[in-house]
């Protein structure tokens, strides 16, 4: 790792089962994943439908419920919105950042 890296409190890389271990026993703040099954899989599975991707190194904010679209779930009429409620937060704050 890069010596700015672990100035910054970085770690890794580590295996993507590893590392979303340590994620849930609180270990880690996030987790950079560099592929979509090291992210959504765990992410859904630890998260259900209250948790939220946001894509990095775009030009603008981009956040979404991990769920997706769930267009089954809104057709069957049984939507929760928290996960869009925290992908909205969550996209503020990273826009209040900057």
């Amino acid at each position: 790792m890069a010596p700015l890296a672990r100035r910054l409190g970085l770690d890794g890389p580590l295996p993507a089962d590893s590392a979303w271990r340590l994620h849930a026993e609180g270990e880690y703040d996030g987790l950079v994943c560099l592929y979509h099954d090291q992210a959504l899989i765990p992410l859904k599975a630890l998260g259900g439908l209250a948790g939220v991707n946001w894509t990095s190194g775009l030009p603008f904010v981009r956040t979404s419920p991990a769920h997706g679209t769930a267009y089954d779930a809104a057709a069957a009429g049984r939507i929760d919105s928290a996960a869009a409620y925290e992908a909205a937060r969550l996209a503020a704050r990273l826009l209040l950042k900057d």
